[in-house]
């Protein structure tokens, strides 16, 4: 069986990449690398794990992901985020590699962004992201994945963004306000998964934006999941985010996910009817 390395498994992607494995990809030996195995930062020894497995395929997942993180640590950012990736890239330059780009690449001016869309980070998470993504692309053999928020259940229990809005809500005391005019594609972890799962099988490589074929506002996404929380006694008032007092927030970075769609032999789906499919999933 080949072997694929894949960075980041104790993270959300990872670890859902890393479980499904089996199912999804049955061909792929995996070594799912955490923080236990050696830091991605000592480029002596990622090199000589490389050097002894020989991966025939490196998924990156692993990176700075919040972006406030970010903002406080620009230096760290652009180690983890863009140093790191340029390092596995050389390392990777016969073989496969997939690298998790975001849809905060963009500044959400436009909304329903394709791949050719003019990226314009308003970050330093988004400015890292693309000065990864750029590096990536130049191997014709490298596969760059934009996704935007994901939701599962992740090992350490806040890095799927229903994770924290569940805790969030649960401790409000007088009510949690979320955005009606800021606008993400959220795919569950699971379909991510399978789809870059199946872009890898089938070879493809370039860039695709796998998200949920669904636009929803930060409103739409807590009303639906706050469904299946009866813990959950607060209320969720409406907000704009131009009223939010933190850093300017990019309103609608909402993916088309057309040309990943017409690869893959199952529909990339829209959050609420998965949700309604899977009735006990973040319950």
């Amino acid at each position: 069986m080949n072997l694929a390395w894949i960075t980041g498994a104790n993270g959300l992607i990872g670890n859902y990449l890393v479980q499904t494995a089996p199912q999804f990809a049955p061909r792929w030996r995996v070594r799912a690398l955490t923080r236990a195995d050696f830091d991605l930062l000592d480029f002596a020894a990622v090199e000589r794990e490389f050097q002894k497995d020989k991966p025939q395929l490196i998924i990156h997942c692993a990176a700075i992901t919040v972006v406030s993180e970010a903002q406080k640590n620009p230096a760290l950012a652009r180690r983890v985020n863009v140093e790191v990736t340029k390092f596995l890239a050389e390392l990777a330059a016969e073989i496969p590699l997939v690298f998790f780009s975001s849809d905060l690449i963009f500044d959400g001016r436009k909304g329903d962004y394709v791949e050719t869309d003019a990226p314009n980070p308003l970050h330093v998470y988004g400015e890292t992201k693309l000065a990864a993504e750029e590096i990536v692309l130049k191997n014709p053999r490298h596969l760059v994945i934009r996704t935007s928020l994901n939701s599962g259940v992740s090992p350490s229990g806040n890095r799927a963004f229903n994770e924290p809005l569940r805790r969030s809500l649960r401790e409000a005391g007088q009510g949690t306000t979320l955005f009606t005019d800021e606008f993400r594609c959220p795919i569950p972890a699971l379909e991510t998964a399978r789809a870059v799962w199946e872009l890898v099988q089938k070879n493809c490589a370039g860039l695709y934006h796998v998200a949920g074929a669904e636009k929803l506002s930060r409103l739409q996404i807590g009303e639906l999941l706050i469904k299946r929380w009866p813990e959950v006694t607060t209320q969720i008032k409406s907000g704009s985010a131009k009223d939010f007092p933190g850093p300017l927030r990019a309103l609608d970075t909402s993916l088309d996910v057309s040309k990943a769609q017409m690869i893959l032999s199952q529909p990339l789906p829209k959050f609420s009817e998965w949700l309604g499919q899977n009735p006990h999933e973040f319950a």
